[in-house]
C-alpha cells in the first residue's frame, strides 16, 4: 500500500482564549490535521495546502552551486562537533530556497529514522550523483565523515568554479554574435528600406553591393520570423539529438575541442576536472577501478569518457595507471609525469591535486585572455557589419555626387 505524501498546509483558527492564530503544519490529510490542531487547543477554521508564490524561494530550482554550499556548511558544522541531525536543522534554517530546505529536512528525517547519510542522499539522484554518494558512504564507513565532507565540498566548489569559467568563455563569443545579429537585423529591417525608397527615384543603376544589401533587407522583412523560428528550432533539435544519440553527442564533443581559442579552454577544463575527481576519490580510499568508473561519469565530454573507460579496462588487467593514460593519446605530458611520480612515491592523490590546480589556473588565465582578445574583436565585427551596411547605402549618393 502506497504511503500518503507528506505536504505543507497553512491553517487559520482560534486558540482557547479566542485569539486568532495562523501557521503551517505538515501532514497528508486536512481532516487529520484539523484533529491534530484541536488536540493542541486550536479550533481551525481553514486548513489548506500551501501553494508556492511566483518568484518565491519555493519555486526556485536547486542548482549545483546550492549543493556545493550545502556540503560546505555540513562539513563546517560537523568539524565544529555539531551532531549530524542537528547540523541538518541548522543548515536547513539558513537555506534561502524553500525547495532546498525541504530536501534537507527530508534527508534529516531519513537519517533520524536510521538510514545512513549516503543512502539518504541516494534518494535524490537529481542533486547527488553516484560519485557524491559513494564518497559520503566511504567517509561513513571509515568513521571520518567530517573530513570526507570537507573534501567533497572542496571538490564541488572547484568543479562549479570551473564550470562558471567555461560558461564565461562560451557566453562572451555568443553574446558578440547575438549583438551583431540584432544590430544588423535592425539596420536591414528599419534603416535600409528608407534608403531603398530614396533610391527608387534615382532612375540610375545602383552599385552591386547596394543591390545585394537591399536584397538582404527585402528577405529579412519577409522571412525574419521564419529565420527566428528556424534558429530556435535548430538549437532545440541539437540539444535533443545530443541527449538522445550517443554518436551525435560524441560528434559534438569531439569537434568542440577543435574550436579555435575556445577548444583549448574546454580541453584544459576536462583535464582539470579529471585530475580533481581522481584526487578526491583516491584520497577517499575508493579502489582505483571504481574511481575511474566515477571519473568517467564526471568527465563532461564523450570523447574523454570513452578514453577513461578504456583506461579502467587496462588498469583492470594489471597495467599501471600512467601507462594506461599514455596509451589513449588523449592526456597531456604533465598529467602523465605527475601520475607516474605519484604512483612511484605513493602520493598519487597529492600529485593529481597539484595537476588539477595547475590546469584550473590555466583555464582561469585562458578565459581572461579570451576576454581581452574579444574586446577589440567586438569592435571590429560590429564595425564591419554596421560600416558595411552604411557604405552600401551611401555608395549611390557618392556616385551621384561624382556625376554632378
Amino acid at each position: 500500500m502506497a504511503t500518503a505524501q507528506v505536504q505543507t498546509f497553512t491553517y487559520k483558527g482560534k486558540d482557547k482564549n479566542g485569539k486568532s492564530v495562523q501557521g503551517e503544519i505538515k501532514g497528508s490529510n486536512p481532516a487529520l490535521l484539523k484533529a491534530q490542531l484541536r488536540k493542541q487547543g486550536i479550533i481551525p477554521t481553514t486548513v489548506k495546502k500551501k501553494t508556492a508564490r511566483p518568484f518565491s524561494g519555493a519555486s526556485k530550482p536547486i542548482k549545483p552551486a546550492d549543493v556545493a554550499l550545502f556540503t560546505r556548511q555540513m562539513a563546517t558544522m560537523m568539524k565544529a562537533g555539531v551532531p549530524l541531525v542537528q547540523s541538518f536543522d541548522i543548515v536547513a534554517e539558513g537555506a534561502e530556497k524553500q525547495t532546498l530546505k525541504e530536501m534537507i529536512l527530508t534527508i534529516r528525517d531519513d537519517v533520524s529514522a536510521g538510514l545512513s547519510f549516503g543512502s539518504s542522499l541516494r534518494k535524490h539522484p537529481k542533486y547527488f550523483d553516484d560519485l557524491f554518494c559513494s564518497l559520503v558512504e566511504a567517509g561513513e564507513q571509515a568513521g571520518a565523515l567530517e573530513t570526507m565532507l570537507d573534501r567533497i565540498a572542496t571538490y564541488k566548489e572547484k568543479t562549479e568554479s570551473l564550470k562558471a569559467k567555461i560558461r564565461k568563455a562560451m557566453t562572451y563569443p555568443a553574446a558578440v554574435v547575438c549583438v551583431a545579429v540584432i544590430v544588423t537585423g535592425i539596420l536591414l529591417v528599419k534603416v535600409v528600406p528608407v534608403f531603398a525608397e530614396t533610391f527608387a527615384n534615382f532612375g540610375a543603376e545602383l552599385p552591386a553591393f547596394t543591390l545585394f544589401v537591399m536584397g538582404l533587407s527585402d528577405a529579412a522583412q519577409k522571412w525574419w520570423f521564419v529565420w527566428l523560428v528556424s534558429f530556435i528550432a535548430t538549437i532545440f533539435a541539437v540539444k535533443e539529438a545530443k541527449r538522445r544519440s550517443k554518436k551525435f553527442e560524441a560528434f559534438i564533443d569531439k569537434y568542440s575541442l577543435k574550436i579555435p581559442v575556445v577548444g583549448p579552454i574546454i580541453y584544459e577544463a576536462i583535464i582539470a576536472r579529471f585530475a580533481r575527481t581522481m584526487s578526491t576519490t583516491f584520497a577517499a580510499g575508493v579502489p582505483l577501478v571504481d574511481a575511474l568508473t566515477s571519473v568517467a561519469g564526471a568527465a563532461g565530454n564523450a570523447v574523454y569518457r570513452e578514453a577513461i573507460l578504456k583506461v579502467r579496462d587496462d588498469v583492470t588487467t594489471g597495467l599501471q595507471l600512467h601507462h594506461s593514460l599514455r596509451s589513449t593519446g588523449k592526456f597531456p605530458v604533465m598529467l602523465l609525469q605527475m601520475t607516474a611520480i605519484g604512483e612511484e612515491s605513493g602520493a598519487l592523490d597529492e600529485m593529481l591535486e597539484k595537476t588539477a590546480i595547475h590546469y584550473e589556473e590555466a583555464v582561469d588565465n585562458s578565459v581572461d585572455n579570451l576576454t581581452t582578445l574579444l574586446e577589440p574583436m567586438i569592435m571590429a565585427v560590429l564595425g564591419v557589419l554596421v560600416g558595411g551596411l552604411l557604405i552600401a547605402m551611401y555608395l549611390p549618393i557618392f556616385k551621384l555626387g561624382a556625376v554632378i
